[in-house]
């Protein structure tokens, strides 16, 4: 048996190439220039590094300058929020323990995002949204607070609003509903159910499937996949987190995205070069690159 800490084999390359539309780079091993050369080698020419924090978002803005395949989405995760107006005694976060801020800290922060997203190469917003998974009552109005704050630099500076929804989906729906969504909406990590695919089909949000989809106790998302209009699918890896199966527990990166396209394709019953050319097309267009 491989040990857990040991990166999945190189997956057979795809034929049409796709982009890896949500992946945190700062997050894994290597350099990003070995992890593009490794997910390029497989087919998957392009990725949308995101942000979930003023530094990680400076890093990701600073990193798709630097190199032509990496589109960069900036912003303070949900989880995030919570943290700056209420400090983070446990210090979860990669910062560590934090003081409470307050709501001036939290409109300090806002406002480096808002700079950041004005920049070219910053092609979303984002992930940005509600999370009640890891927040409890005490966080949720910061959580709103920010979410909506994205929505209005999303759609001031023309970029796609990129969605974190967990355990959230009808207040997630209620605010963008409430805001006024962006033109071009993804719900990263789509983790509803078919029912809501119909409902975010219907408002044109492209929902982006990760490698969560493989996994066996999933068939809401593959029911999901099944309904969504073909032209609003993305994949995504969201590595290192949510490495597909028969990977799972192993670091994720961009190059596993073939694993998932391939699984995607069976749910679909299309072949996966049809699928490929619809996610590659499909990510530049929500992407707007």
């Amino acid at each position: 048996m491989p040990s857990h800490a040991e990166a999945p084999p190189l997956p057979e390359p795809l034929r049409v190439p796709v982009a890896d539309s949500h992946t945190h780079l700062d997050m894994q091993s290597g350099t990003v220039e070995e992890g593009l050369a490794k997910a390029a080698s497989v087919g998957v020419t392009t990725v949308v590094q995101v942000g979930c924090d003023v530094r990680g978002s400076q890093w990701a803005a600073e990193t798709a300058a630097r190199f032509d395949a990496v589109h960069a989405a900036v912003a303070l995760h949900p989880n995030e929020a919570p943290r700056i107006v209420h400090g983070d005694p446990d210090g979860w976060s990669r910062q560590g323990e934090r003081q409470a801020g307050g709501a001036a800290a939290l409109d300090e922060a806002l406002a480096e995002i808002d700079r950041l997203a004005a920049l070219p190469h910053v092609k979303g917003v984002g992930e940005t949204g509600l999370d009640y998974f890891r927040t409890g009552e005490e966080g949720k109005a910061a959580q709103e607070h920010s979410f909506r704050a994205h929505i209005e630099i999303a759609k001031r500076h023309g970029k796609a609003l990129v969605i974190h929804d967990r355990e959230a989906h009808a207040d997630v729906l209620r605010v963008l509903k409430e805001e006024g969504a962006p033109e071009r909406t993804v719900f990263h990590c789509y983790s509803g159910d078919a029912d809501m695919a119909e409902i975010c089909a219907r408002a044109g949000y492209f929902m982006s499937f990760a490698g969560n989809v493989t996994f066996k106790n999933a068939q809401n998302l593959r029911d999901a996949l099944a309904v969504a209009p073909l032209e609003l699918v993305l994949v995504e890896t969201d590595a290192p987190f949510l490495t597909p199966a028969p990977y799972r527990g192993r670091p994720n990166a961009p190059y596993l995205v073939p694993v998932t396209v391939r699984a995607m394709a069976a749910v679909r019953g299309i072949d996966e070069d049809t699928l490929a050319t619809a996610l590659a097309a499909n990510t530049a267009r929500a992407f707007g690159y």
